[in-house]
């Protein structure tokens, strides 16, 4: 059943997908977090020089987050529309499925991304392995040569993560405004509150998107995500600062409680009803990815303001008396303040 599994996955501390001296790739799916479904995450860590080699992925279109770093994103997508642009610290890229691309760290220091796809079981080829798969004689009768050309390739597998060579060569055209490139942290927050704000990365604000979006939610300390619930919409959140917890209801009456940290990631089906609240001082920051290009959510706030008191409480099974006074709410707030005590942690 849902409710018995787990929500919750590590993208610092789970199973390695990829690993090298230049780089890791760590990625939760279905088979390490089961209860996902339409939608897959991916950590990409890369060391100063380092380059995530040309490859595409099969089955889904991709968004990412620059999470830290620089990187220089090359593309060629479907019909020969080719771009390439840098990627900077809370930006993000989109890359369509079947596209090929590279993701090159053109900064100092280590460039790390988070990557969700739209699949729960994501493949890839490589631009290595595709070229192995054909003989010298092919190749050459592709690129008009000889097939001694490429007498140099040795046909190793896929190396995945390489080095670059020298410096990075940075296109005078890598600056233009690009249609797969959003600044999400350059936004000026549509939902902005008091005790926390959320950006916007969907397709109203990003015309790119088609089935992905992401959200970039900060709560502070005095400020709480309300009980709500997606009605077409799943939701695969990532913990980039700070600390958390999380309740989750499944539809067999099975209540799941969890304390989240930088570096977890945790997978909500839709319409399933979940609340996040802050643990600490410094609040936390959420990459909340979405299968929708346009994600909604109800709340438990306007949906007291749905109902009559006579239906609420016969509802409750209480008297209409012994109802809360619930403040009429339209619309819902999407973060509100926290004026009570946090409760004790579940065991």
């Amino acid at each position: 059943m849902p409710g018995q599994q787990s929500y919750v996955g590590s993208l610092v501390d789970g199973d390695q997908v990829f690993e090298n001296d230049f780089g890791s790739i760590r990625q939760l799916d279905a088979g390490s977090l089961p209860i996902l479904s339409g939608m897959s995450i991916k950590r990409i860590s890369l060391a100063e020089g380092a380059i995530r080699e040309p490859q595409w992925n099969v089955n889904a279109n991709q968004i990412a987050y620059v999470s830290k770093g620089t990187v220089l994103v090359s593309t060629l997508g479907n019909g020969d529309t080719f771009s390439t642009f840098v990627v900077r610290t809370g930006q993000m890229y989109h890359v369509e499925s079947g596209a090929v691309y590279h993701i090159e760290n053109v900064g100092e220091g280590e460039a790390e991304i988070i990557a969700a796809l739209r699949t729960d079981r994501p493949e890839h080829f490589s631009l290595q392995d595709s070229f192995s798969a054909m003989t010298n004689a092919v190749l050459g009768n592709t690129y008009d040569l000889p097939s001694s050309a490429f007498d140099a390739f040795d046909r190793h597998h896929s190396s995945q993560i390489v080095r670059r060579a020298g410096r990075p060569r940075i296109p005078d055209t890598a600056g233009l405004p690009n249609a797969r490139l959003f600044d999400a942290e350059g936004q000026v927050a549509p939902l902005s509150y008091e005790y926390g704000w959320a950006k916007l990365a969907r397709k109203q604000y990003w015309a790119a998107l088609e089935d992905l979006s992401m959200y970039s939610l900060a709560v502070r300390d005095d400020g709480m995500r309300e009980p709500h619930w997606h009605p077409v919409t799943a939701e695969l959140g990532y913990v980039h600062r700070g600390h958390a917890r999380m309740r989750v209801l499944s539809p067999d009456g099975s209540l799941a409680e969890y304390e989240l940290s930088p570096g977890q990631a945790y997978f909500v089906p839709r319409a399933y009803p979940h609340h996040i609240e802050t643990l600490g001082e410094d609040g936390f920051h959420f990459l909340i990815f979405f299968d929708q290009p346009m994600p909604a959510d109800i709340g438990y706030r306007a949906t007291a303001s749905a109902f009559t008191r006579e239906v609420l409480a016969a509802s409750f099974g209480v008297r209409e008396r012994e109802l809360p006074q619930f403040p009429l709410t339209p619309v819902d707030p999407l973060i509100v303040s926290r004026n009570n005590p946090r409760d004790p942690a579940r065991p």
